[in-house]
């Protein structure tokens, strides 16, 4: 095996009694629920101060209580089933989208596996489970929850909840692509698809410094796999009143709300784990000090990256509009999977290099020599290409355009242009018209009337 693939130890993993088991299985869900109570106040707080208001500050200390208000407050009110929807599929919707969303975090690592912990006095590792092929478990537990937004818009018997659940099926599928691609650079880099044994290949250098276009390709796709702003097309208010849950309410609503923030706080741990080395402490904190990979204060750390990845989110949420529809396919299927697709190939040539023994200068070398000629025959390519092209013909004069040409108005269709619009009078120029002052006849220039000076002719 060669000496930079990671070595798979997962033997410490599937030895816990069962109450260890339920205990760690409750962690998850709480450490979930909490992490989306805070994120929603803490959302409102910072889009309130992006935007100079005061944001919550009713319900708790600071406010702080506004997202469980908000809870209680939808599962009291009425809940609507439209008449003509698929009663079954309308109910199992918002569950379908919110359990895969808890079942992501199983397989992430809160704390190294090499450094049990003890719970009244078993030793176990801080995670509740690995697989050799974790990051695959991730990805198909994320495609499943796309079946509830998709039968949630189907089911409802409405135009703009289909449309809605028609968008977030493409917006998946075109994300997903580009998301695995960055995936696939990871694997090829550390030689592993298991969470805890990509973040023990992080130990010298984390992958966003090796793998800087992998991690910037991920963090547009995971943005737009939760359906979030600038990216939030599924739900887009301003052409689908509230896209595929328009005609849900109470507890169901809230469902969705509920397995959006927990997708948003999944993804983040997803990127942690991947890019920026799990739950290691920082640079500057794990040079001077030994301990700060021991015990509890990986957790510290692996929280600390997490919320700091879900501001981003906020920050997107409160700074950039939303785009077109079309220009979400545009970046999802002309920039983001060709960049991903030629990166991995990219990565899997160093890799190859890099397996061989080769230098790193030689390394170096071959690959910029490679790009160089790919775009020294790009170059080539758009020269001869261009010079090939016929010279274009002059445009034909187009018919001046009237917009009463049909009997009433029209706006004109690209390349056709209104005619000038007369210059209305000023007050100053209306009086000296009326009262047949000396400015009467330059006045008849611009179209006014002359009768004034041909009466005082008379």
């Amino acid at each position: 095996m060669s000496p930079y693939l990671a070595a798979e130890d997962l033997s410490m993993f599937g030895r816990d009694p069962w109450w260890l088991i339920a205990i760690k299985a409750v962690f998850c869900f709480a450490f979930l629920m909490v992490t989306v109570l805070f994120s929603i106040v803490w959302e409102r707080k910072v889009v309130a101060w992006m935007q100079l208001r005061i944001g919550p500050n009713r319900h708790g200390p600071w406010g702080m209580l506004q997202s469980l208000a908000d809870g209680i407050k939808l599962m009291l009110k009425e809940d609507l089933v439209v008449k003509r929807a698929d009663k079954v599929v309308y109910v199992l919707a918002p569950i379908v989208a919110a359990i895969p969303a808890f079942m992501a975090i199983a397989v992430i690592p809160f704390g190294p596996a090499g450094n049990e912990i003890s719970i009244f006095g078993q030793r176990t590792t801080m995670q509740l489970t690995d697989l050799p092929i974790a990051m695959l478990y991730i990805l198909a537990v994320a495609s499943v929850g796309i079946y509830g937004i998709v039968l949630a818009g189907w089911s409802s018997g409405s135009t703009y909840p289909l449309l809605g659940g028609l968008r977030a099926c493409a917006q998946m599928i075109s994300y997903e692509i580009a998301m695995g691609a960055a995936f696939a650079s990871v694997f090829l880099y550390s030689g592993s698809m298991s969470t805890s044994a990509i973040v023990d290949a992080q130990a010298d250098r984390w992958f966003v410094i090796l793998l800087p276009v992998s991690f910037l390709v991920y963090i547009v796709t995971m943005v737009g796999e939760v359906n979030r702003a600038p990216l939030d097309m599924p739900e887009s208010e301003g052409d689908l009143v509230g896209g595929f849950n328009t005609e849900y309410s109470s507890i169901k609503f809230a469902m969705f709300m509920l397995a959006e923030y927990i997708n948003m706080v999944t993804v983040s741990a997803v990127s942690v784990t991947l890019f920026l080395g799990g739950w290691r402490a920082p640079w500057p904190v794990s040079t001077f000090w030994e301990g700060a990979n021991h015990g509890w204060w990986p957790m510290l750390w692996f929280v600390v990256k997490v919320q700091l990845l879900l501001f981003f989110f906020i920050w997107l949420r409160g700074t950039l509009p939303r785009v077109r529809y079309d220009q979400l396919m545009k970046l999802g299927w002309k920039i983001l999977i060709p960049v991903a697709v030629v990166w991995l190939m990219l990565v899997a040539t160093v890799r190859v290099l890099r397996n061989e023994n080769y230098a790193f200068a030689d390394i170096a070398l071959y690959v910029g020599g490679g790009v160089l000629a790919l775009l020294l025959l790009s170059f080539v390519v758009d020269f001869f290409r261009d010079r090939a092209k016929p010279a274009p013909e002059p445009p034909a004069q187009q018919p001046a355009f009237d917009p009463m040409a049909g009997g009433f108005p029209v706006p004109p269709l690209p390349g056709q242009e209104l005619p000038p619009v007369p210059r209305r009078r000023s007050r100053r120029e209306r009086e000296l018209i009326v009262s047949g002052g000396p400015d009467t006849q330059s006045d008849g220039s611009l179209g006014g009337s002359t009768d004034g000076k041909e009466a005082s002719d008379g």
